[in-house]
């Protein structure tokens, strides 16, 4: 569990036992525990711009993370250029379905680039700017997104006020970049 993750358990715990707290009762770590599992369960909604494949899917669920979904989102972002599929960090995913639930959408994010293989990623370093030697989308940690319908500048400044990662703005080719490395923008 990253640093941030644990963070926002260990907040919605404290929610939870400061909601009780006012009612006159102390949870336990056991309550504690049992209610982050009937936390909402959490979705995302991507289609992926390249191969036209879309998934709406409840990633997180009673507690914890859903393998069958992880693996269905990890195929989703795949490399298409190279078909090679890698895990994704669950706190990408759910800085994801915290950008969701902040616009308001429930139309799926398009997704124009997700995990990135090497190879890829130095072709696209060749023949372009502002890719980095070693971006975050080789390591399953970012993800460059747009919204059909909504202005890309509201995304970003959603995405800014999230405070979960990197967040870059790239208003020429209509997307945002967001990733869960160290909090900076550009």
């Amino acid at each position: 569990m990253g640093r941030r993750s644990f963070l926002r358990s260990g907040a919605a715990a404290v929610a939870t036992a400061a909601v009780t707290a006012a009612a006159g009762t102390l949870l336990t770590s056991r309550e504690a525990e049992a209610a982050n599992r009937i936390a909402p369960p959490r979705q995302i909604s991507l289609l992926n711009t390249h191969t036209s494949e879309r998934l709406t899917a409840e990633y997180w669920s009673r507690g914890r993370y859903q393998r069958d979904a992880l693996r269905a989102i990890n195929k989703l972002l795949r490399d298409h250029r190279t078909d090679t599929v890698y895990p994704i960090d669950p706190e990408l995913l759910d800085t994801v379905h915290a950008l969701q639930a902040r616009i308001g959408t429930k139309t799926p994010l398009h997704v124009i680039s997700g995990y990135r293989s090497p190879e890829s990623n130095e072709f696209l370093r060749e023949v372009g700017s502002g890719v980095a030697r070693s971006s975050f989308h080789m390591r399953g940690m970012a993800i460059d997104i747009r919204a059909p319908g909504m202005d890309t500048r509201m995304i970003h400044r959603a995405a800014l006020r999230l405070r979960a990662g990197g967040v870059g703005y790239y208003p020429q080719s209509d997307f945002v970049h967001m990733d869960v490395g160290p909090i900076r923008t550009w």
